[in-house]
């Protein structure tokens, strides 16, 4: 039985590379840094982020428990959540601004936006 290994560079996380999501991370991460600096907005997309890598436990949004980095089709449920719930006040279980910046995090990992939080 032969295995093939990946690099990291070839993994995808839904449409990015996983290079790509740990940069964008990494980076919201440095300027989220300060405790005057971090806001819902990007508490929400840095889990989203965490989440998306595998790293980050339960989904950020649905609870969705898992073992391993997410599947395309689960991030992009995750999103759909994130949307019921930005519609309408009486799904929220976080506030607002973070229900975005998961969404919008999880939006880019997926490739149904081309901006990045």
């Amino acid at each position: 039985m032969t295995t093939h290994s990946m690099s990291t560079a070839q993994v995808r996380v839904g449409v990015r590379t996983f290079t790509d999501v740990e940069r964008v991370f990494r980076h919201l991460e440095a300027e989220a840094a300060g405790p005057d600096q971090q806001t819902q907005f990007s508490r929400g997309a840095l889990a989203g982020y965490l989440w998306a890598l595998g790293r980050g436990g339960p989904a950020p949004i649905t609870a969705q428990a898992g073992d391993e980095a997410p599947a395309l089709e689960d991030l992009t449920a995750e999103v759909e959540a994130a949307t019921v719930q930005m519609e309408d006040s009486t799904q929220r279980t976080v506030p607002r601004d973070y229900i975005h910046g998961v969404r919008e995090a999880l939006a880019w990992v997926c490739g149904l936006a081309d901006q990045h939080p």
